[in-house]
């Protein structure tokens, strides 16, 4: 279970706790909820002072997913973990169709003009809009952690170039698996990866066994990203077992992140035809709440009694949808609703 962020009076963070000692510092109105995701608590008076343990942060980074988790080095515990799932290909996809209906618009409203391919140049390092979302995303989150918890070094996994592709790029198949990787160079490889400890239970200096991580009994690959080690006790144990099943008491349970954005810029709606349908009001917070805050609505009265917590989109009017996992409720009252999570461009799940 992941442990839970804690600051000092001066915002300083501090060793995470367990969530059942949190409860305890909330129950006895020691600390407060400084933050709900990450859910982050602050004291309401200095501790002593107390040894610090240093953090590292850990990145595996992807296209569609980043995964985050913090360790505790000396003891090899993960505090916290998340899985970041990014907007690139959404990103994507929106410019791609603003381009289309750019110039189909062009075409049917405006003479022909002559082409002009110098009047934009981007600047040095100048990365595409999808890539560079992803390289935020994960800056963003890097900040935040560092901010909540005490990070002392981070580590990112770094992919290797194909040289074999590189130097034959013919090469298929079996070929692979008797190329520059194979035998003792694979064994020194997976030594380097792994930091010479089995996986699963970090034990040193034992002779190891090349274990596949997704079982080969169940369509696991001989590929070398499926490839650990492990020492003969923690292989027997494991045999044919799913990797989730054989880690299920050692899984942190991870803070599902979605990368959403902070809106449109756009004053109008356009329909499939590039053509304005609807007017975008220029007000964005009406109550004290915007759309995409998460909200806590406790319905004392009418048809929706209940208490409700899901994301909200406002209406001018006062009366709110709340969506959540069970589905979208309507017509909620902004007198009911209490804002726990201000809007940041995420949406979150356990």
């Amino acid at each position: 279970m992941s442990k839970v962020f804690v600051l000092d009076t001066n915002f300083t963070p501090l060793n995470p706790i367990h969530s059942a000692q949190a409860r305890q510092l909330l129950r006895n109105k020691k600390a407060a909820i400084f933050r709900q995701f990450p859910f982050t608590i602050i004291l309401k008076k200095s501790r002593p002072d107390s040894r610090i343990s240093s953090l590292r942060l850990k990145i595996d980074p992807g296209a569609k997913f980043t995964g985050m988790a913090l360790v505790n080095d000396s003891t090899s515990e993960v505090v916290f973990a998340a899985e970041l799932k990014h907007r690139g290909f959404a990103i994507r996809d929106a410019l791609t169709s603003r381009r289309q209906l750019r110039r189909s618009r062009r075409a049917r409203k405006t003479r022909y003009r002559q082409p002009r391919f110098l009047n934009r140049t981007r600047l040095e390092g100048w990365l595409a809009p999808s890539l560079q979302s992803r390289v935020d995303n994960i800056k963003t989150w890097v900040k935040k952690l560092l901010n909540f918890a005490p990070i002392q070094a981070i580590s990112q996994e770094l992919v290797r170039f194909d040289m074999q592709l590189m130097a034959n790029p013919d090469i298929q198949g079996q070929e692979y698996q008797q190329g520059t990787l194979a035998g003792y160079e694979t064994r020194e490889y997976l030594l380097e990866k792994w930091g010479r400890q089995c996986a699963y239970c970090g034990v040193k200096d034992v002779p190891f066994q090349v274990e596949h991580i997704h079982p080969r009994a169940k369509g696991g690959s001989n590929s070398i990203t499926n490839l650990t080690l492990s020492c003969e006790k923690c292989n027997t144990k494991k045999g044919t077992k799913d990797i989730k099943d054989f880690l299920k008491k050692d899984f942190s349970k991870p803070l599902l992140i979605t990368a959403n954005g902070h809106g449109s810029r756009q004053s109008c709606r356009i329909d499939k035809y590039g053509f304005p349908n609807r007017h975008v009001p220029r007000e964005k917070i009406h109550f004290g709440f915007q759309t995409g805050d998460i909200a806590k609505a406790v319905v004392t009265a009418g048809k929706k009694i209940g208490t409700y917590v899901g994301k909200v989109a406002i209406r001018s009017t006062g009366s709110f949808n709340i969506s959540n996992k069970n589905g979208l409720i309507q017509g909620i009252s902004h007198k009911f609703c209490k804002r726990i999570h201000a809007k940041d461009g995420y949406s979150y799940a356990v």
